[in-house]
C-alpha cells in the first residue's frame, strides 16, 4: 500500500546489465504494474528493452523527460533512451555495455537527485564485465555513495546495505569482501555506525517510531563468553553499549543461528549482521523471490532486486519479477514517507 503524500513524479528504473534478465522483468514489472501501480520511467536502452518485450510484443514509447512517463505509462512503456554502442546478445556478458549501464546509473542518480522522478530502482548488473572495462567500485551500492556524496540529506549517511523479505530486514556491517577480510574491518565504530544509519531509515522510512535492532554475534554461540572467539566482548559488545548511550534500542550480540526464526523476529525490527551471507540466507531462505535490496543513508530512494543478471535464463521467457515488483512498490512507499515528512511551502 502506498503510503499518504505519494507524489505525481514517477519512479526511474535503470537497465541494468542488457545481457542478463533486467530487459524481461523490466517488461513483466510493467505489465503488473501498468494498471495501478506506481508509474517508472525505464532509463536504458530503448532496442535492449524491446528485445526483452518479445520483439514489440508489449509496447515501447521513448519519453524527453520523465514527467512525460505519468501521462504513457498505463499504455506503454516510457523509456529515456541511451543507446548502447554495441548489440546486446542475452546471455553473453560483454565489457562493451559497460560504459552505457554506468551511464544509465549516473543518470537514474541525477534526476533523483533533481527531484525529477521520486526515487531510483536498479536492475540488476555484473561485476566482472563492468571491471573488465574499469568500472572502481564493488557493486551498484558503494558507486551510489558516491554518485551522492555530495548532495545533502538529514540523518547519518551510509551507505547501509539492507535486505527485507517479509517481516525481516538486515543490514550489513561488511558487504562484498572474503571472509578472512571480515575480522579486520569490523570496528565499535564502524558497528555503531551502521546501527546510527538503520535505526535514522527505520523512522524516516519504514515509519516505525521506535526501532529495535538486533545484534548478530560474529562467532559460534555468540563467542561463549570469549571461548570461542573474542570479537562479541571486545567489538561487538562494545558497539552495543554506545548505541543504547545514544538512545537507540539495540541488544547485545546474539548467536547468529537463533536470530531468525519466527518468534525471534517479532522481537526487533532489523538486524545487524556482520558479513554478507549472515544477512543473506536469512532472508533468501524466507523469501526466495520476493526479497529487496534497499541503500540506507542516501539522499535519494534506491531500491533494486535481490538477485543477479541470471546470464544462464537470459533470453529464454522465463525469469521472474517478482523481486523487481517488490522493489518497485517499496521505492514507492519510501519516496511516498518522505515526501510526507517534507515541510509545506508556504
Amino acid at each position: 500500500m502506498t503510503a499518504p503524500g505519494a507524489t505525481r513524479r514517477p519512479l526511474a528504473l535503470s537497465l541494468g546489465d542488457p545481457a542478463g534478465i533486467g530487459p524481461e522483468i523490466v517488461v513483466k514489472a510493467w505489465s503488473e504494474l501498468r494498471a495501478g501501480g506506481p508509474p517508472f520511467v525505464v532509463v536504458g536502452d530503448h532496442d535492449a528493452l524491446a528485445a526483452g518485450s518479445n520483439r514489440g510484443a508489449v509496447p515501447l514509447r521513448r519519453v524527453g523527460a520523465p514527467a512525460d512517463a505519468l501521462d504513457v505509462f498505463r499504455d506503454a512503456i516510457p523509456v529515456l533512451d541511451l543507446p548502447l554502442s554495441a548489440p546486446v546478445v542475452a546471455g553473453k556478458p560483454s565489457p562493451l555495455y559497460a560504459g552505457a549501464v554506468v551511464r544509465w546509473i549516473e543518470t537514474g542518480v541525477g534526476l533523483a537527485l533533481s527531484g525529477a522522478v521520486s526515487g531510483l530502482v536498479t536492475a540488476p548488473i555484473a561485476k566482472a564485465p563492468l571491471y573488465e572495462a574499469g568500472f572502481g567500485f564493488p557493486g551498484h551500492t558503494e558507486f551510489l555513495a558516491e554518485l551522492t556524496a555530495g548532495a545533502a540529506m538529514p540523518g547519518p549517511r551510509g551507505p547501509v546495505m539492507m535486505l527485507t523479505a517479509r517481516d525481516l530486514r538486515t543490514v550489513l556491517v561488511t558487504i562484498h569482501i572474503p571472509l578472512s577480510a571480515v575480522f579486520g574491518q569490523l570496528s565499535i565504530e564502524r558497528i555503531a555506525e551502521v546501527g546510527r544509519v538503520t535505526a535514522y531509515a527505520l523512522r524516516q522510512d519504514f515509519g516505525i517510531a521506535n526501532p529495535r535492532l538486533a545484534l548478530a554475534g560474529l562467532n559460534p554461540h555468540a563467542g561463549e563468553g570469549g571461548a570461542i572467539g573474542r570479537e562479541e566482548l571486545d567489538i561487538i559488545y562494545p558497539a552495543a553499549v554506545k548505541l543504547r548511550a545514544e538512545g537507540i534500542d539495540c541488544s547485545n550480540p546474539k548467536p547468529a543461528d537463533t536470530l531468525f526464526h519466527d518468534e525471534a523476529r517479532r522481537a526487533y525490527d532489523a538486524v545487524i549482521c556482520l558479513y554478507h551471507d549472515q544477512a543473506l540466507i536469512p532472508v533468501k531462505t524466507l523469501d526466495f523471490w520476493g526479497g529487496v535490496n534497499v541503500t540506507l543513508g542516501l539522499p535519494i530512494v534506491r531500491t533494486s532486486p535481490d538477485h543477479g543478471v541470471g546470464y544462464d535464463i537470459a533470453g529464454r521467457g522465463v525469469a521472474r519479477a517478482d523481486s523487481l515488483i517488490a522493489a518497485i512498490l517499496m521505492a514507492q512507499d519510501i519516496a511516498a514517507r518522505r515526501g510526507a515528512a517534507q515541510p509545506k511551502a508556504a
